[in-house]
């Protein structure tokens, strides 16, 4: 089933690959202890859009027994294994319906920034949830992450460069990487109730997960940051800067944010 957007990271290379474990590494530690206080646990339905390499799906998976069920769905879902109360399912959320008022959770994890048609889909969403349900949306504001310390104006100058390069491959394909900030008022205005929002940020350096996932952006979006007039001297400068110990930059605010369909209660 071919996307219905043109989809700015795939899945089914090394470096979308790469991408998934970088994006485990730097967001798990915020989305699996939200998750958690939900009190995710035996009998739950779980749904999972945009799943990408799945660990947050197999992370649901292993609470839901007995009884419980998780349906990772991604356009492209060749990186996503079935397992134990884990099924697996390609789904474009711009084309293809979900069941309504069928989950106890859903779980949308930088996915809608993604999409042109950000707010239709997170009313299916929000549809697919039973009373009571809730859905939890995890996404970044990319306007704010400044470099903080380079090695000289140029580098730091480098670095804004290929910030403003990235955003602009993403609005081409449809994109709001800004979209973060604007997902609670998005998610009541959609009828959700309780909304309840957390804000994290961290500082890049070398080693950290959000600088590694920004240096797979370099390979990972190659021709699209080309196309925004950036070089391939450009990029590898870039990656040397990031390897750099004494580079600090600020990553982006991330949104986690969780809404309750009206009706029925929680769980």
């Amino acid at each position: 089933m071919p996307p219905s957007d043109d989809r700015v990271f795939g899945n089914g290379t090394a470096h979308s690959r790469d991408q998934q474990r970088w994006l485990a590494a730097a967001y798990d530690p915020v989305t699996l202890p939200r998750l958690a206080a939900l009190g995710v646990g035996p009998g739950w339905r779980c749904l999972e859009v945009g799943a990408g390499g799945g660990s947050v799906a197999r992370w649901l998976a292993d609470r839901v027994a007995p009884g419980g069920s998780v349906l990772a769905t991604d356009v492209d879902p060749r990186d996503l294994s079935p397992g134990p109360h884990l099924e697996v399912a390609a789904l474009d959320l711009a084309v293809d319906p979900l069941p309504e008022s069928t989950y106890d959770l859903v779980v949308a994890r930088l996915v809608l920034q993604h999409l042109p048609a950000r707010e239709a889909v997170l009313g299916v969403l929000v549809r697919a949830l039973r009373p009571g349900g809730v859905l939890q949306v995890d996404e970044i504001d990319a306007s704010y992450e400044p470099p903080l310390l380079t090695p000289d104006r140029a580098s730091g100058a480098l670095y804004r460069r290929f910030l403003t390069a990235k955003t602009a491959a993403m609005r081409a394909a449809g994109g709001d990487p800004h979209w973060g900030r604007q997902a609670p008022a998005a998610m009541r205005a959609a009828g959700l109730t309780d909304i309840d929002v957390q804000i994290h940020l961290t500082v890049r350096q070398a080693g950290e997960p959000g600088l590694g996932l920004q240096h797979n952006h370099t390979h990972n979006l190659r021709d699209r940051l080309r196309a925004q007039g950036l070089t391939d001297e450009d990029l590898t400068r870039v990656r040397t800067l990031m390897r750099d110990p004494s580079f600090r930059a600020a990553s982006s605010p991330f949104y986690s944010v969780q809404g309750r369909r009206p009706g029925g209660g929680p769980r």
